[in-house]
């Protein structure tokens, strides 16, 4: 998560067919970006790992919609037919590894 955030920074213009046109591109960009190292980085402590993977399941969930949609395009935000096809299962297994996390860090 840490270095997806970190991406976000250093690579906005990977994530520009991302956002929709009609919000404001490196804000959104930004925002999400800080929001993807903040979850990572406390993720790392016992303390705030719960609540955190409680943000992460939500923005995971988010994100699902988008992914779902990039399948169905003929020319997909993340560059290829084939890697929207990998990205989509990848979606499932981020919801599942945060859900998981919650899960063991609530017992």
């Amino acid at each position: 998560m840490m270095v997806a955030g970190l991406n976000h920074i250093f690579n906005p213009r990977f994530y520009k067919s991302f956002i929709p046109k009609w919000l404001p591109l490196l804000t959104v960009n930004y925002v999400f970006g800080l929001l993807e190292f903040m979850i990572g980085f406390a993720l790392l402590f016992p303390k705030y790992r719960t609540s955190s993977a409680m943000v992460l399941f939500g923005l995971m969930i988010f994100f699902l919609p988008f992914h779902l949609s990039d399948v169905f395009k003929d020319k997909p935000a993340i560059g290829s037919k084939l890697m929207a096809y990998i990205r989509l299962p990848l979606q499932f297994v981020l919801i599942w590894w945060a859900w998981y996390l919650i899960r063991v860090e609530i017992k």
